[in-house]
């Protein structure tokens, strides 16, 4: 069973960084394209950032582009999202998604991704 396994996340005042992973059995991840999305307290899912399998194609949301980094390494079958210069607004669940690449790169509707993670917390602190 494919299975996506989110961690890094936790609580973090305002300005910290967090370092999120998604790690992966599915064999072909190189395969796919990956996203991750967050969803906060009573607010719609929301794209956060996408990278293509080849890692060559990423596209961000404004709200998280020049403080967010979305990154992958196939060997190891993990991908990444480095936060930085964190905001309160950033609070949320965040969820690693695949796409396989054979759909097409790279969408921000969450509607166009086939497999989830469980989602990890990040909470930041004014």
């Amino acid at each position: 069973q494919v299975q996506l396994v989110e961690s890094g996340g936790g609580l973090v005042q305002a300005g910290g960084s967090l370092s999120l992973s998604c790690a992966t059995s599915v064999l072909t991840f190189s395969s796919y394209a990956m996203g991750w999305f967050r969803q906060a307290p009573g607010k719609e899912q929301e794209f956060v950032a996408v990278i293509s399998w080849s890692g060559s194609i990423t596209y961000y949301a404004d709200s998280v582009q020049g403080r967010f980094t979305i990154s992958r390494d196939n060997a190891k079958n993990t991908l990444s999202l480095q936060m930085n210069s964190l905001k309160p607004e950033d609070t949320a669940v965040y969820y690693c998604a695949a796409r396989p690449s054979y759909r097409g790169c790279c969408p921000r509707d969450s509607r166009m991704y086939e497999l989830w993670g469980q989602g990890t917390q990040v909470t930041v602190s004014s």
